[in-house]
């Protein structure tokens, strides 16, 4: 019999994942991770991982499993928090929940798991495994989930063979009014636990409020940019698959702009505060349209800002991530310099995918989409898909 150890959450998604795996005929090892102490800037008066533990230790009781905790809050600090600090501060917008994944339910998860005997681990995460067989040799594909909305392939774009080869994704095939009906058909104390929110193993937070810790308010202007400034708008390519290298890289670089270029409408604390396509906390009124952050000028702290989501800075059809940020999850599929692809992309969790060209260049690979994408932001992953086949990812620069 083999043994799986699973990532117990004290939520419903891993609670029914540890029974489905239980009733498949594993042995099942229950495994809590605490990875946050501290409550600075989280919106919950107490630390989330208390009441979880206790949800977690009751399921573990119901299932008749033994549960294991294990504190990787150093870990998680230096891996995923520090990185968030030193990416806010370079004016960038990391996505901790993909390096959470990366960091540490996959790498580290892995280590503890081995130490209590674990063949293979397993989490909640709505997404698919599939095994192919190539050339003798067995290749993983990660594939989107079945629900449409609770899809969380993005969060594991940055997942490689040997991590796949461990895991086993119970309820992907499944759809949350499945899942709560398990849990409520099995009395599970977590059928009808809310969904957590907010930063993986932080909560919800005020980000300014976290972010204070380590980067200290500063005041700066704010400038508006109009929708009529010269020069700004972009044509719309006229075939995203045949373009040459001087159009993929024009159509990929953001737009610069100018503190004489705009106006200036108010003040705010800290340009590292903010991100690309941000429309709170700005606290300016008297608009036609909402204001949204166009950029950060990190280096002289301003922040431009337009109105409406149709501003043609704020919308782009471009964007590049350097060869050193591609990252392959079947290095079988990798393209390789001057070659061009069809996929289809994402560049946030829950966005519809889109039509892009991906240009394979020395540098790095440049994606150009069909359409214009609002709030193209560095730091952020982008996803590309085949079919319903997650094929890579990568830090948009």
């Amino acid at each position: 019999m083999k043994r799986v150890v699973v990532g117990i959450s004290g939520g419903v998604d891993s609670s029914v994942a540890a029974y489905i795996l239980q009733q498949q005929g594993y042995d099942v090892v229950g495994l809590f991770m605490i990875n946050w102490h501290d409550t600075t800037g989280t919106l919950e008066g107490d630390c989330p991982w208390n009441d979880d533990l206790i949800f977690a230790e009751l399921v573990a009781r119901k299932l008749n499993i033994s549960l294991h905790t294990v504190d990787l809050s150093e870990q998680y600090r230096k891996r995923v928090v520090d990185y968030m600090f030193t990416e806010y501060q370079k004016g960038r917008t990391p996505n901790p929940d993909v390096l959470c994944n990366r960091e540490i339910k996959f790498d580290l998860f892995i280590d503890k798991a081995d130490e209590l005997g674990a063949d293979l681990i397993a989490t909640g995460h709505y997404c698919r495994k599939e095994t192919l067989i190539i050339d003798g040799k067995e290749i993983y594909r990660l594939l989107a989930g079945t629900d449409p909305g609770k899809e969380q392939s993005y969060f594991l774009c940055q997942l490689n063979q040997e991590q796949l080869s461990r895991t086993l994704f119970p309820i992907g095939h499944l759809h949350k009014s499945d899942i709560r009906r398990i849990a409520a058909e099995q009395d599970l104390v977590t059928a009808d636990r809310k969904d957590s929110q907010g930063i993986c193993f932080i909560g919800k937070i005020d980000l300014p409020t976290f972010l204070q810790q380590k980067l200290g308010p500063k005041d700066g202007d704010i400038i508006e940019i109009s929708k009529n400034i010269d020069g700004k708008a972009m044509e719309p390519p006229a075939d995203i698959y045949n373009l040459n290298t001087e159009q993929i890289q024009k159509y990929s670089e953001p737009v610069k702009l100018f503190p004489d270029e705009g106006v200036k409408v108010g003040r705010h604390r800290g340009a590292h505060f903010f991100t690309i396509g941000q429309r709170k906390g700005l606290n300016i009124g008297g608009k036609e349209q909402p204001l949204f952050v166009l950029d950060t000028d990190i280096g002289n702290n301003i922040i431009y800002v337009g109105q409406g989501h149709d501003h043609p800075v704020l919308n782009r059809y471009g964007l590049f991530i350097p060869e050193d940020e591609v990252h392959w999850i079947r290095p079988g599929l990798k393209m390789q310099s001057g070659e061009k692809r069809k996929f289809l992309v994402r560049i946030r969790y829950r966005q519809p995918l889109q039509k892009a060209a991906l240009y394979m260049q020395q540098k790095g690979m440049y994606i150009i989409f069909k359409n214009p994408q609002r709030g193209i932001t560095p730091g952020q992953f982008a996803a590309w898909y085949s079919d319903d086949e997650l094929v890579g990812s990568g830090v948009i620069s």
